[in-house]
């Protein structure tokens, strides 16, 4: 396994383990994780390209009390051996786990229809200027993308009436709404502003399959403050892990 360094998530409440020189977590996976504001006791999560498995860590934490099944996949197999290791070392072992799969393949992938909720943070930034580090690289860019194809496999995977989650480049929404169309409703877009008096560099996005419900566009997420410190609601879903919900209504 590579070289590895132990570092934590929501104020020291979840341990993660990340390649030293490679893909590690960003503050868009535990603002994405916000996004789920209640699951069932029979819920069932899929992490779609889950890398070091934050996203499903920052749930499995905040709903472990009723333990739903979340499952992650993640191509690189030396990312899924982190979050394997990670989601054994916070005690989600028996509730979350992690597998090696690629999209394009049926055979690696678990079966259409079989999840209430299906969350990711796919590759965004195709056209910059690739990382020299493999994994960043892969992760970040992707190798053959394609955004829409990405999105059909998150729709195919959901069961009737299931919740879909995703965050990506604020310029990436027309593409994404396309793909939903017809699909999904009751379509709930928040942009994300870095600091006040800038533009929205990203969006999170949920919606429902199969819903005639109409679309919202909300006031959005400021992340940092002019200062720099994380603004009040932000920090209360990146120390805290509240929801994005209960860090609106608080």
């Amino acid at each position: 396994m590579l070289n590895f360094s132990e570092d934590y998530l929501l104020d020291k409440q979840v341990k993660i383990f990340q390649p030293l020189n490679g893909y590690r977590a960003s503050t868009d996976a535990v603002i994405l994780s916000s996004l789920i504001a209640e699951l069932k006791k029979d819920a069932s999560v899929l992490d779609v390209g889950s890398g070091t498995g934050a996203i499903s860590l920052c749930l499995a934490e905040r709903f472990k009390n009723i333990r739903p099944q979340i499952t992650g996949l993640e191509l690189q197999p030396e990312l899924v051996g982190f979050s394997n290791q990670s989601a054994q070392a916070n005690g989600f072992a028996d509730f979350l786990s992690f597998l090696q799969a690629d999209i394009s393949d049926k055979k690696t992938c678990p079966k259409p229809c079989s999840f209430s909720h299906v969350i990711t943070n796919p590759p965004y930034s195709e056209h910059d200027m690739p990382s020299p580090n493999a994994s960043k690289a892969f992760a970040h860019n992707g190798k053959s993308f394609k955004l829409s194809e990405w999105i059909a496999f998150c729709i195919k995977m959901l069961r009737p009436q299931g919740y879909f989650y995703m965050i990506n480049r604020a310029e990436a929404l027309p593409e994404i709404l396309a793909c939903l169309y017809g699909k999904l409703g009751e379509i709930n877009i928040f942009p994300l502003y870095s600091k006040p008096k800038q533009k929205a560099k990203r969006v999170i996005i949920s919606a429902r399959k199969d819903s005639k419900a109409p679309a919202i566009i909300h006031q959005g997420l400021i992340i940092h403050n002019a200062d720099g410190t994380y603004n009040q609601t932000a920090h209360k879903i990146l120390r805290s892990g509240q929801s994005l919900k209960e860090a609106l209504q608080n």
